[in-house]
């Protein structure tokens, strides 16, 4: 006999079908790994790798607009340790902030009732990791401290806000995009609101643009906008031009400093906020699809793009510069200078429709190699970027017009040889290399590389409502070997969705019908009938179509073959308890009953039969008796066959071997036929009682109809409970054994569906009301367990009801999801680490705070033994089983290519990190080794201040980069500036640049330019004079020198640091920058000017700035330090701070680097890192860990290692 501890774990959950409008952009991607968006007024949590649900969080009462997930830019340790947040907002302006992991709330924020447009974890301050900002309609920001729900401050502006973008390189800088323009916000601070109204400018869409409209007809649409010089203005456009209206979209580039992206339907526009020219465009020809959404990515200046049909495309930018000062204006041969974005490969579309939209998009913000795009019929796909890597090849003289795609020098911070195998595309920047070095260089040492998108997950949603449900049969004793918990879900187009409940994920999509199904009966484990009708034509008549479907094969006959057609309508099937006889009833002809084993009909009934308003089956037969009947038989006959003179014990075993070949047999012809009983009732209200046995059907009674009962709209029956609901909400309860009946008046609107639960002796049943749903209780005494009504305590209405378990009820719902919840049918989010998945998730944020630590420490420091492994039972771990297991869980979890790189030998300390913060997604973490493992690297190199580096970080990472990319980047940036001026004020920007670059030959050029009536001739015409003398007049310097000094005292500090910067006393106009407090552009004046030496005392003065308390940017100033090469002081720092595993794997780095010097001081800070850093490994469990950092402390862990090792040798005793 099967044991009773086999369980199937049903958890609650829900399944969600098509979004709403409002869901169009609550999407967001973490760097959890996870994504998240709004379904109605639910949040789901999904995983890309695996396409599995995680998480589905019920809270809000009206649909969610959007959904973000914390930053995890800060440094992670017991106290702060990796947690899944998440914060959603919906149309009724509520925010809610959520433990996904726990599915429970951790605070709920409301201001107004009206939604939320926009909303953004704060990220760049180390004081706090819990500020939420968030636009509240109609022109409100408020800083929420999203742990408690407090309200820090608010911020009112003239204009409707729409949206907002920080500024990636300056965090006190933020951009609302209004009803009317930009407003530019300058002084944002978390600690107090914004004093100033911020910037107001405005911006003409380049349709309304008259030059546009005429250029477009002579010289086509991509070099008419070429011309569209000036967008930003401090003037109102004229009525006629149409403002921002057609903006969908403005964000900052996070790959380059000052750069705005502006997407309008048919283009997307680069803005140089410096000068506030474009100078960039993305056109659309006219037959072109347009834009719905733009994801400027990090790691390399890519865009990937969003169409109105669905395809996404990828473009990847790349600057040139011609050499003339501007474009010739007719008939140009020469490539236009600007920055252009190249066409690099997309997606298939989908298939658009009514119902089928394309809604929003969101990037893997950690790796930026993967987008998941969610449709309006509730699908979310996922598209990976895959790259190939071809042999190089000459670059021909053709090729200017196209840039070619590298792979990087570099994978992990290691170089790259040539004759490598292709490393795996775990990131984006190790994918396609950056646009650092020209074609030449690059396609001198690397292979070229092409791209393309790969779908590697789909989760489909539940097509539009209304749904019908119905569950399998109960789980049984007899049946618990093959059982699944499979949920059949008729849809309004015909098809007829399965569902695995144990994991929530679609079994089967079977499509069966050309029209609405309207009912599901399931035969047996693997079958169900179905049944749909089609719109009735001029007569009233309809197809009838009534499938049985194998789930199996999915093989679907038609039930009652060639009948169907010009019929009246089926109104319900019914199929027997034993699953022999099918009950099949139709709005204005008489019933049939069939055999569901032969298929074949046993009987029509008569035109006078009554017409049936409701029917059941009884759950009692004889079958029991006639087995018993036919065993006794079987025995005699087998007590026969077997030989009078042999052995008793013999025959008995003969017995029961025949026995058994008898009743298989028996079985498998199903050749018996028990009598079975069904009531039903009609339109007075009757209640008939008919016994079916075999092809004969009797009349057994008849009740008659009760006077405080409607028309009877169902009927359930268990055991000796029937219980008739009808149309005006009243419940009768009729007790078969005492011959009583009790009626209940439940003051709801019409009894639509009861049924009773699953399981011997349980006495529960749901019933479906026009309103709601209740579960009541038959059992002892009648009493209601749980009530739902619609506008009360839920947003939704109930279209049918059943049964999952014998205490889970199955809700479809309008709002096109289906509920599986507990018998109390209130909402409640489960623990996303007990749910039963039926592939593995890589997920550090589900295990606790300790075992995701360990789990860290044990993957950065392999080896442990003598050979790399990845079996968590390998080394000294004292932790309860259960933990290991989950960890293990883990670590299983990871994809191979991953595994091979942990594993591998020649994979180094530095690698390891970067790839660990990869997989955790710890932002933090992954700057830091991004940029230390490059430093290293340049310190290893024998000339470390090359004029380009072999492989320089990207512009991305602005002023941590070497000094002479980053004075190559500026000096192109600025020969696109000038290209692109068309007023006074950009050409006078544009000398003032060229002036503090050293570009004195072409400021001259640009301050002569300046036309005689302007009131700036006189000046400016000086200016180019002063500039043109100033180097060969050595005695005039102490002059030009007084005279700066003078102006900065007088507030004219751009003034003056231009006049320090002609005389070469740029080292002095860095400190007066700084000490006016602009401190980046001290730093962007130092990286362009002056010698190494001089750069780095500047950029050590802006770490102690970025240290003071009042800045607080600590982790900054780290990357600074390091780009400045002083591993030293960053170890000094980290311990300081703290962070003592960051501090020990970087310490080890440099030793094992040759990048610190040896002394006693530097032993004192080795011993006190390590020491520190085995105190950690300690507090977390991790013996083995903590006793191999002790070990190399030395003295000063000494104690240490002794306390350890007797711990370790107590254990083992």
């Amino acid at each position: 006999m099967i044991p009773f501890t086999v369980n199937i774990k049903l958890s609650t959950r829900t399944l969600t079908g098509a979004l709403t409008q409002h869901n169009k952009g609550a999407l967001d991607w973490g760097c959890q790994g996870l994504i998240a968006y709004g379904c109605h007024s639910l949040v789901l949590v999904v995983d890309p790798s695996t396409a599995q649900s995680l998480q589905v969080l019920e809270k809000h009462k009206s649909d969610v607009v959007k959904v973000k997930w914390a930053r995890e830019n800060y440094h992670h340790n017991l106290g702060s340790p990796y947690a899944l947040r998440l914060a959603s907002a919906d149309a009724s302006g509520k925010i809610v902030v959520w433990d996904v992991t726990t599915g429970t709330t951790r605070c709920e924020i409301q201001e107004h009732s009206k939604p939320i447009h926009d909303m953004q974890w704060l990220w760049s301050q180390d004081a706090s990791r819990d500020l939420l900002l968030a636009v509240h309609p109609p022109n409100l920001i408020v800083l929420w401290n999203a742990d408690t729900g407090t309200k820090l401050w608010k911020k009112s502006y003239a204009e409707n806000i729409l949206s907002f973008s920080f500024n990636p390189f300056q965090p006190s800088q933020l951009a609302l995009l209004t009803s009317e323009g930009i407003v530019f916000v300058s002084d944002f601070s978390p600690s107090k609101p914004p004093t100033s109204c911020g910037r107001k400018v405005y911006i003409s869409s380049p349709h309304s643009s008259p030059a546009h409209a005429k250029l477009v007809s002579t010289t086509g649409a991509k070099k008419a906008l070429n011309k569209v010089k000036i967008l930003i203005t401090n003037e109102k456009p004229s009525a006629e031009a149409v403002t921002l209206n057609e903006c969908l979209q403005l964000s900052y580039l996070p790959s380059k400093r000052n750069h705005m992206l502006l997407l309008y339907p048919r283009e997307i526009l680069i803005l140089d906020l410096e000068v506030n020219q474009t100078v960039g465009v993305v056109a659309i020809e006219r037959t072109g699809v347009p834009f719905l959404q733009v994801t400027p990515c990090f790691q390399r200046d890519l865009l990937f793009c969003l169409h109105e049909n669905g395809c996404i495309t990828l473009r990847v930018g790349r600057q040139g510069c011609g050499s003339s000062g501007a474009p010739n204006e007719e008939g140009e041969s020469d490539p236009v200078p600007e920055m252009t974005y190249d066409l690099r490969c997309q997606c298939d579309a989908i298939r658009v429709t009514k119902t089928v939209r394309p809604y929003s998009i969101t990037c893997n913000p950690i790796n930026e190699n993967a987008i998941a795009l969610i449709i309006s019929d509730g699908r979310v796909m996922i598209w990976e970027l895959k790259s190939s890597v071809h042999g190089r090849k000459m670059r021909n003289a053709s090729g200017l017009n196209t840039c070619t795609l590298y792979a990087p020098l570099s994978f992990f911070g290691k170089p790259v040889g040539l004759l490598q195998k292709k490393r795996p595309d775990l990131s984006l920047d190790g994918m396609i290399a950056g646009q650092s070095l020209s074609d030449s260089l690059q396609s001198a040492s690397s292979p070229e590389v092409h791209l393309k998108f790969l779908l590697t997950g789909l989760l489909s949603g539940l097509p539009q409502p209304p749904f019908v449900v119905r569950m399998c049969p109960p789980l049984t004793t007899k049946n618990i070997s093959q059982y699944k918990p499979l949920l059949a879900v008729g849809t309004s187009n015909g098809s007829v969705f399965v569902y695995n409940l144990t994991s929530g994920l679609l079994h089967k999509e079977l499509n069966i019908h050309s029209c609405e199904v309207r009912g599901i009966e399931w035969t047996s484990l693997t079958s169900f009938l179905s049944f749909a009708s089609s719109t009735p034509n001029n007569s009233g008549l309809v197809r009838n179509e009534l499938q049985l479907v194998d789930l199996l094969t999915g093989k679907s006959m038609a039930f009652r073959g060639e009948r169907g057609n010009d019929e009246q309508p089926m109104e319900m099937i019914k199929v027997s308890h034993l699953k022999q006889y099918l009950v099949v009833v139709f709005k204005d002809k008489p019933m049939e009953l069939w055999d569901i084993r032969t298929c074949t009909l046993l009987r029509e009934m008569s035109k006078v039969f009554p017409t049936v308003t409701a029917l059941e089956w009884s759950p009692s037969h004889n079958l029991k008796s006639l087995r018993k009947k036919q065993m006794a038989a079987r025995e005699a006959m087998a007590r026969q066959t077997v030989s009078s003179d042999t052995d008793l014990s013999c025959v008995e075993s003969s017995v029961i071997s025949l026995l058994q070949e008898a009743e298989s047999k028996s079985e498998l012809s199903q050749n018996i036929s028990a009598r079975e009983h069904f009531v039903f009732a009609d339109t007075d209200g009757q209640v008939y009682h008919l016994t079916v046995e075999g092809n004969s059907v009797k009349d057994s009674a008849r009740i008659p109809p009760d006077g405080s009962m409607g028309s009877i709209s169902c009927i359930a029956w268990k055991g000796d409970t029937l219980v008739l609901g009808d149309v005006d909400g009243n419940l009768n309860f009729w007790d078969l054994k005492a011959r009583v009946s009790r009626g209940v008046p439940t003051r709801r609107n019409g009894v639509w569906k009861i049924r009773f639960a699953p399981g011997k002796g349980n006495q529960k049943l749901i019933v479906l009301y026009n309103d709601g749903a209740e579960v009541w209780d038959t059992k002892d005494q009648l009493q209601m367990v749980s009530s739902l009504r619609t506008g009360r305590n839920m947003n939704y209405r109930v279209l049918d009801v059943d049964w999952c378990s014998s205490d889970k009820v199955i809700l479809a719902c309008d709002d096109g999801c289906i509920r599986v919840l507990e018998m109390s049918m209130k909402p409640a989010c489960f623990r996303v680490d007990e749910q039963e998945l039926l592939d593995p998730v890589w997920c550090p944020y589900l295990l606790l705070p300790r075992a995701s630590l360990v789990l860290k420490a044990f993957l950065l420091h392999q080896p442990w033994g003598e050979k790399h492994s990845l079996d968590i039972s390998s080394i000294d771990y004292a932790e309860h089983d259960d933990i290991k297991n989950l960890i293990q869980q883990q670590v299983n979890a990871l994809t191979n290519d991953i595994k091979d790189l942990l594993l591998d030998p020649e994979f180094t300390l530095l690698q390891r990190c970067l790839l660990v913060a990869r997989l955790y997604g710890d932002e933090s973490e992954l700057h830091f080794w991004i940029v230390a493992s490059h430093y290293l690297q340049v310190f290893q190199s024998e000339a470390p201040h090359v004029s380009i580096s072999a492989n320089p970080l990207d512009i991305c990472y602005d002023l941590l980069c070497e000094n002479s990319y980053f004075q190559k980047f500026q000096l192109d940036r600025i020969c696109l500036q000038e290209v692109k001026r068309s007023s006074y004020d950009h050409t006078r920007k544009c000398a003032d640049q060229l002036l503090l670059l050293g570009q004195t030959d072409r400021a001259v050029q640009l301050l002569l330019e300046t036309s005689a009536d302007n009131p700036q001739y006189y000046c400016d015409s000086l200016k180019a004079c002063l500039v043109t003398t100033v180097t060969s007049s050595g005695p005039s310097q102490s002059t030009i020198k007084l005279v700066a000094t003078n102006m900065i005292a007088n507030g004219k500090l751009a003034e003056g640091v231009q006049l320090l910067c002609l005389i070469d006393k740029a080292a002095d106009a860095c400190r007066y920058l700084q000490t006016y407090n602009e401190w980046n552009h001290a730093a962007w004046l130092a990286k362009v000017r002056l010698n190494p030496e001089e750069c780095a005392e500047v950029m050590k003065r802006w770490v102690d700035h970025l240290c003071s308390p009042h800045i607080n940017q600590k982790y900054k100033a780290i990357l600074v330090l390091l780009s400045l090469g002083c591993f030293r002081k960053v170890v000094v720092m980290l311990h300081s701070m703290r962070c003592f595993d960051r501090a020990a794997l970087f310490l080890e780095a440099c030793l094992k680097n040759s990048a610190i010097e040896i002394s006693d001081e530097t032993n004192k800070l080795i011993s006190a890192v390590f020491v520190d850093y085995a105190r950690t490994l300690r507090s977390l469990g991790f013996t083995q860990g903590a006793l191999r950092f002790a070990l190399k402390a030395g003295d000063a862990g000494a104690e240490l290692v002794t306390e350890l090792q007797n711990n370790k040798s107590e254990d083992e005793k």
